[in-house]
């Protein structure tokens, strides 16, 4: 009796904890005028960062929360603050940042969705955040494990975290018409942003390789909210790009020089060609072209997906692939049945940076190129970072 007394009022108190932060967090998330919910298969980290940027510019006291490649708070100043997690990622961190904005008085929460799984994406925009923009950067076929395994149904996936009755903006094309349709049952305004409205002037200003189709997204959502067009991209020139951002590192050893370009955060084969045909138009490439894919033991259907993309889309334009990582013996015959020579593939497995450094130096003459594809984990960052580190130019 006195056990089955104890627990009623432990579930007594513990219930009324529960409404009443539930009641608090309502007060702190109507406090916040403007809520931007950033969702999206590719770019999602790049256009959160852009959009809070030109809002700091305009004069809007804006807080921004990142996944990216390491999840980062970015406060009102522009400082940007680690975000520590003592387990893995977890939705609920989202509850602590808009606590966090409410009590710094922010008039604008810009939030990269960190969910994949549809049902907790849905929970994160209409428990939690409320949005009075969503956005959907792309859809890519990634996560097909969770997601689905078309387009169509990973646009639905994404489309969870739509908001009802407010504005949702996109720089999608294939499934444009799936988003259509769920916005209109949302009661929700479609706003199209297009890449072609962005200049080559406009994009001189970035101090690293930006897709026009993030900043056609970004000044879409400034220009809504009110913010001139060139003030948000004094803002967006200023930002600091996330570390998965394509960015080119030139390095020269030996009298050999080459030029490294970091798109491991570009891990599926639509994204990952994209930046290839960015590469080849926007700078003259010398010397032998070097494909580096890394590869994660957790990721292999993306592995394989690139390894199909590599030997039947890209197979006339590299001298080699250099597979590091976890299960590269994996990789290597995927790459070989998909009609890449043996003979142009050196499998490092899990090894050192300076060992994939030796490796690509060992493959250049006087100079060649690396497109560095696959993951930024495991060994990724570290390789990024060994050849960043030895740059004499870089952006």
């Amino acid at each position: 009796m006195y056990v089955f007394t104890a627990l009623l009022v432990i579930f007594i108190i513990l219930s009324l904890y529960g409404i009443i932060e539930f009641a608090l967090h309502q007060k702190r998330i109507s406090s916040i005028p403007i809520r931007i919910h950033v969702n999206g298969t590719r770019g999602k980290s790049s256009v959160t960062r852009l959009i809070g940027a030109a809002l700091r510019e305009g004069g809007i006291r804006a807080i921004t929360k990142v996944t990216g490649t390491y999840p980062r708070l970015i406060l009102e100043d522009g400082s940007e603050v680690m975000i520590y997690r003592k387990a893995g990622a977890n939705i609920i961190e989202q509850l602590s940042i808009i606590k966090l904005a409410a009590e710094r008085k922010a008039q604008a929460i810009v939030i990269e969705c960190m969910a994949i799984q549809p049902q907790y994406q849905l929970i994160t925009e209409t428990k939690m955040l409320h949005s009075t923009i969503g956005l959907i950067t792309n859809v890519r076929l990634d996560h097909v494990d969770v997601m689905g395994y078309s387009l169509p149904e990973i646009a639905a996936a994404l489309s969870r975290t739509i908001p009802r009755n407010q504005h949702l903006f996109t720089a999608e094309k294939q499934t444009l018409k799936e988003i259509r349709e769920i916005s209109k049952k949302h009661n929700t305004f479609l706003h199209i942003a297009d890449a072609s409205s962005v200049t080559d002037e406009e994009m001189i200003g970035f101090c690293y390789i930006e897709h026009k189709e993030n900043v056609a997204l970004a000044l879409s959502v400034c220009e809504f909210i009110g913010v001139d067009r060139k003030v948000a991209l004094e803002g967006m020139y200023k930002a600091i790009p996330d570390a998965g951002v394509l960015k080119l590192s030139k390095v020269v050893a030996f009298d050999k020089k080459i030029n490294f370009f970091n798109a491991f955060a570009a891990n599926d084969p639509q994204s990952t060609l994209m930046i290839w045909k960015i590469i080849k138009s926007d700078i003259v490439l010398k010397g032998p072209n070097i494909i580096l894919l890394n590869t994660r033991q957790d990721r292999l259907d993306r592995a394989k997906q690139l390894a199909a993309m590599v030997g039947q889309e890209l197979n006339d334009e590299f001298e080699y692939l250099v597979l590091i990582g976890q299960s590269t013996e994996i990789v290597e015959e995927l790459s070989v049945n998909n009609g890449v020579k043996r003979s142009k593939i050196l499998n490092l497995g899990w090894t050192e940076p300076e060992s994939v450094f030796e490796s690509i130096l060992a493959c250049t003459d006087n100079e060649s190129n690396v497109i560095a594809i696959g993951n930024m984990g495991g060994m990724g960052g570290k390789v990024v970072e060994f050849f960043e580190n030895r740059s004499v130019v870089h952006g």
